[in-house]
């Protein structure tokens, strides 16, 4: 099979259900997408997922979720107002319209070799009008990150929380994109995962890193590399990177924790990280990486994390006149935090999640979506082989039961062989087939995804075998396999 396509992967999306143009019957709305039945649950996985290891399971991080429309003096503290904004150029050759960083103006060319017309440089910020009288302009979010720094001190009061510990947001943002394309990846609204993570100004030592964050190892795009013009990859740890002094400590356990949750994801494999050059480090950052994934359009940022120090604090204290520090009971001192800033975007993670598992099966003749289990739309289908009423009662009882617990799928029509494709082609780990043998022995067989081999299992025992299998368990290692007519 030729390689995927990001425009392969959008009508695939589209036919099985699991994004769609944004208003659709108008011809689309260019740089906006709905989200259909599949779409939605993967969506929804994924943030659940995100908050699971990134608050949950931290002693030291809370979540909000901001308000999408803040006071416009918001945007002006953050410096959206005035600096957030790209350079649209269209090209004179094949005319394709893009954008370009000011510093790349005159320096970079069109992928078809052709030199760039500067059409002038555009804020990406929303705006909106407030209220129906007196109208107050302001600005649809371009980042979570704000509210979690304006809320910072209210936050740390009510959740008595102490130094070091961090703030966690999911939400919408939007941006005015100049010219939004590669399918989800570059839209005008979108959701953003981000991290705003406290600490003393002075503390050097990070007290939660652990052996498997210092020996992690990363492909990392070194700032010396590319600026000479190369783009060579070279394998290192955290360790190794801490040692070099390209970030510190409490920069190098966020950043491993962002790959250990792409393991996670099973999406590691094609990550590599890029770090930043001088030339190109925001003025109050010592030190930014991009998290890049190997899509089909080439490698791009999926996520971010950069060393942000004490800016955003210090600016919203000087544009709001509220004092934003706080008094740190082990030093005994009143403090202004500086921060590390992991981010995500969570539909490039949807994105890159749909690339990776993507397989057209030869033997088959149809597609695979070899999602993790504990990320599938669907967990679980249920099948009667036959429209036999003892069968179909059997079914829906175990179909109603499961519910419960997962989303799952019931379908009787058609042939086996083809409700299988269907499952497959969704990602749905585990397919529930009743037939003969279940009406006389209570037990059903469960078909694997990946592999299309079948066990035999007691119906009492399913509940227990879905839980394992959606923890990563082998399914074909609990119960007795079978083989099947049909795979």
């Amino acid at each position: 099979m030729e390689k995927l396509s990001i425009d392969d992967l959008a009508t695939f999306c589209k036919r099985k259900g699991f994004v769609f143009r944004s208003s659709e019957i108008y011809g689309g709305f260019s740089g906006f997408w709905d989200f259909g039945p599949l779409g939605v649950e993967l969506l929804n996985n994924i943030k659940n997922d995100f908050w699971k290891f990134f608050v949950h399971q931290k002693e030291n991080m809370v979540g909000i979720e901001g308000s999408v429309i803040s006071h416009p003096r918001t945007w002006k503290a953050s410096g959206h107002i005035a600096s957030f904004s790209d350079v649209a150029v269209v090209c004179k050759k094949c005319k394709k319209a893009t954008k370009i960083d000011k510093s790349e103006i005159g320096k970079v060319k069109c992928e078809c070799g052709g030199d760039y017309d500067v059409k002038g440089e555009f804020n990406l910020m929303f705006k909106t009008n407030v209220g129906a009288l007196n109208a107050t302009e302001s600005y649809l979010r371009g980042e979570t990150a704000q509210a979690m720094f304006m809320n910072f001190k209210l936050v740390q009061e009510t959740s008595r929380k102490q130094l070091p510990f961090g703030i966690a947001q999911i939400g919408r943002c939007f941006r005015n994109e100049i010219a939004p394309r590669d399918f989800l990846f570059r839209d005008r609204e979108f959701n953003i995962g981000e991290l705003e993570f406290f600490i003393h100004p002075e503390e050097k030592k990070c007290s939660l890193l652990e052996k498997k964050h210092l020996e992690l190892e990363i492909k990392l795009l070194d700032a010396e590399s590319q600026e000479n013009g190369k783009e060579t990859l070279k394998k290192i740890t955290i360790g190794k990177m801490i040692k070099e002094g390209r970030l510190d400590e409490w920069h190098g356990y966020w950043l491993a924790e962002q790959v250990l949750w792409f393991e996670k994801l099973g999406i590691a494999d094609q990550i590599k990280i890029r770090e930043h050059m001088k030339s190109e480090l925001s003025h109050y950052s010592s030190a930014t990486f991009d998290l890049d994934f190997e899509y089909p359009f080439g490698s791009k940022e999926v996520g971010g994390n950069a060393n942000r120090g004490q800016y955003d604090l210090m600016q919203h204290m000087k544009e709001s006149g509220e004092k934003l520090d706080l008094y740190d009971e082990q030093t005994k001192q009143k403090v202004i935090p500086r921060v590390i800033e992991p981010t995500f975007g969570i539909e490039r993670i949807f994105l890159a999640l749909l690339c990776k598992s993507y397989e057209f099966d030869k033997k088959r003749d149809n597609i695979v979506l070899k999602l993790p289990a504990y990320l599938a739309p669907v967990k679980a289908a249920v099948f009667p082989i036959v429209k036999d009423d003892k069968m179909v009662k059997i079914a829906e009882e175990i179909y109603n039961d499961l519910k419960e617990d997962w989303n799952v799928s019931y379908d009787e029509s058609g042939s086996v062989g083809r409700r299988y494709s269907r499952m497959d082609e969704v990602g749905c780990p585990v397919c529930i087939v009743v037939d003969e043998q279940s009406v006389k022995s209570k037990t059903i067989t469960l078909r694997d995804r990946d592999t299309t081999e079948q066990i035999r299992i007691k119906i009492p025992e399913l509940k227990d075998v879905m839980t394992r299998v959606l923890k990563g368990k082998n399914l074909l290692k609990m119960g007795k396999k079978i083989e099947t007519r049909v795979k």
